[in-house]
């Protein structure tokens, strides 16, 4: 007879700005606050900065003075550094079980009940890795342990807010009248997947901690959320309702846009901007083994500046045949930007989207299908992608990417890449 489920979730505690103080600890206990592209607003903060009173989203520009004298440090997002120390982090848990879902850059869910008794249970295989994540890559998480992901989920919002836990938190370990104890204490808007809007419509039934959520009857919340409320009903009372996504599901459409540096109002920058983002979409459509038949292209002005005209628009441009090549893909893309473009105004943002994705191995052929040129091309795309692998993103690109990319996002405050680029390793003096 199988065990019954057993799910971990490793989250990294304070995930951007752990990763600027491993590489400075002269950072440790200052307030510190990583911004979103353009330094716009901040998305990650210290302890020290949410103890001050600073929201998740607020602007750089208002609290730039107070920051001062709060003596709080700013950050420029650092996505090569991120996205590798996720890496790391996600190698070092696949040593402990193959069962692993990547949920997000800094969360993973993990199925231990195979494995942990070969720890000395789920609450020191969560210590261990605990401690070994922190000896290899000096990064701080919380595990929470559960019969079911969203138990899993509650047990590490209960490791991060409690220190009685010391990080670790497996439900098993706690009694019954423990257990719900803790979920009479926890609003019901900390449960995984409860946002704003439910909260209001929950509290309007009387459900205002996880404990009643927990309480309610599962066929009275289908009937009045769906049965996406329902599972989440019956996991809290431990009935496993969702599985490990191993493999993320191939996505439908894929988009890239980014908000410009400066404004921008020539074509010709304009086209350096999309022809970026294509590369980028096409890169993550080959990892899928997909191939896109039309990119939608679009563009805008800043519809904050009430002084200047405002402009937007978008133009879907099919392709005569499906393709996952990134010099295709451009060449439509463009095609798109000069239809829509209008000169006399100062461009914010620009982005595509490639849309009517299929499966690479099954894509239909035209009567006018050249099968020499698809080889030529996929041999060209699978050069260019090891190469960009190897040696950093952007390392080689096409020529209507521009070189000088004066529209890029400004990174004013960016720290160095320490572990993606051997011009900006860490220096010991």
């Amino acid at each position: 007879m199988s065990a019954p489920p057993q799910f971990a979730l490793v989250d990294v505690n304070n995930f951007y700005v752990s990763c600027e103080r491993v590489f400075q600890p002269k950072l440790e206990n200052v307030p510190l606050v990583v911004l979103s592209n353009n330094d716009g607003c901040a998305v990650a903060r210290s302890p020290e900065v949410k103890a001050l009173g600073v929201t998740m989203g607020t602007p750089w520009f208002k609290m730039k003075d107070w920051a001062g004298q709060h003596g709080i440090r700013a950050f420029s997002s650092n996505y090569a550094l991120y996205g590798d120390m996720s890496n790391r982090v996600v190698t070092i848990l696949r040593d402990f079980t193959p069962d692993i879902e990547v949920y997000s850059v800094d969360e993973s869910f993990l199925r231990i009940e195979a494995v942990a008794h070969l720890y000395g249970g789920a609450s020191a295989m969560g210590r261990q890795m605990r401690e070994r994540i922190k000896q290899w890559t000096g990064l701080p998480v919380c595990v929470g342990c559960g019969p079911t992901k969203t138990l899993a989920k509650l047990a590490n919002h209960l490791a991060k807010k409690h220190g009685v836990f010391s990080g670790v938190c497996d439900l098993h370990s706690l009694s019954r009248p423990e257990r719900l104890q803790w979920m009479h204490k926890i609003e019901v808007g900390e449960v995984w997947g409860i946002g704003r809007r439910l909260v209001t419509r929950l509290q309007a039934m009387d459900i205002h901690t996880v404990l009643d959520l927990r309480n309610a009857s599962p066929k009275h919340l289908r009937t009045q959320f769906g049965v996406v409320m329902e599972r989440t009903c019956s996991e809290l009372r431990g009935i496993s309702c969702l599985e490990l996504e191993d493999i993320a599901p191939p996505k439908q459409q894929i988009m890239s846009s980014r908000s410009f540096g400066i404004p921008v109002e020539s074509i010709a920058e304009l086209g350096e901007a999309v022809s970026t983002y294509v590369a980028r979409a096409a890169e993550k459509l080959r990892r899928q083994a997909s191939v896109a038949a039309a990119v939608h292209v679009f563009v805008q002005t800043n519809r904050f500046r009430d002084d200047e005209p405002q402009y937007h628009a978008g133009r879907l441009v099919p392709l005569p045949e499906p393709s996952d090549d990134t010099l295709v893909l451009t060449r439509y893309a463009l095609t798109g930007l000069k239809a829509i473009f209008k000169p006399g105004y100062r461009y914010k943002k620009a982005g595509i989207m490639l849309t009517l994705l299929s499966d690479k191995a099954t894509r239909q052929g035209s009567l006018l299908d050249d099968p020499e040129a698809r080889v030529r091309s996929a041999r060209r795309m699978a050069a260019l992608d090891a190469i960009n692998r190897q040696f950093g993103r952007d390392t080689l690109r096409s020529g209507a990417s521009g070189t000088a990319r004066r529209w890029g996002m400004r990174s004013e405050n960016r720290s160095p890449r320490y572990t993606t680029r051997w011009d900006e390793l860490p220096e010991v003096s």
